[in-house]
């Protein structure tokens, strides 16, 4: 009997206001790379909904089997096998991408992690390409609701070194990446989508 594809009901719930974000930004034909593919629902939803794109999912190690039988189920021609990316091994792909996309992700990782991923982005990114960031994000060192305040407890309780992030912190590593902020995304349960563009 096969295994059953993993399943997050988040990814779910948040693909269609996600869409609607890359519609706006990941217009012309490219390439994709997805940072922290978790399950894989994302990947296959999005290839499938913008065919004019090649999506390169990518995650740890642990998580690769699990978005490969999404790929695998969903069949279609423009979403790659999974690769390998972890921020604790700074070892990225030998070739330049025109967007990425990560959702949900900053949170979990350490600082040092998070500025590992700043700083491969903008090696990876071509000039004018898109980089979206999805997931909660304090301004101005607060959070934006109390939904966030209690997540971010639960987060240190888990993992001492993840959190959410300010906004204001994630800015400056992307302009000292040479990433200029183009969007900011007002999302569904205290959420945001941020963009940049790489210079």
């Amino acid at each position: 009997m096969p295994a059953m594809k993993p399943y997050a009901e988040s990814s779910e719930q948040n693909k269609l206001p996600i869409l609607s974000v890359l519609e706006q930004w990941f217009i012309a034909p490219g390439e994709v790379l997805e940072i922290g593919s978790g399950t894989g629902q994302h990947a296959v939803f999005f290839a499938e909904q913008l065919p004019h794109l090649r999506w390169q999912p990518s995650d740890r190690q642990d998580n690769l089997s699990g978005i490969s039988q999404w790929v695998v189920a969903a069949n279609l021609p423009n979403v790659a096998p999974p690769q390998w990316l972890d921020m604790d091994e700074d070892a990225w792909p030998d070739r330049q991408f025109d967007y990425v996309f990560s959702a949900n992700t900053v949170h979990i990782m350490s600082w040092r992690q998070v500025q590992v991923m700043f700083q491969g982005i903008g090696k990876m990114l071509r000039p004018g390409g898109v980089f979206c960031l999805y997931g909660p994000f304090n301004y101005h060192g607060r959070f934006t609701s109390d939904g966030n305040a209690r997540f971010d407890v639960w987060l240190k309780q888990r993992d001492a070194l993840s959190g959410v992030r300010d906004f204001a912190e994630l800015n400056e590593l992307a302009v000292d990446h040479g990433l200029l902020l183009a969007g900011d995304h007002e999302m569904p349960v205290n959420n945001r989508t941020l963009v940049w563009r790489r210079a």
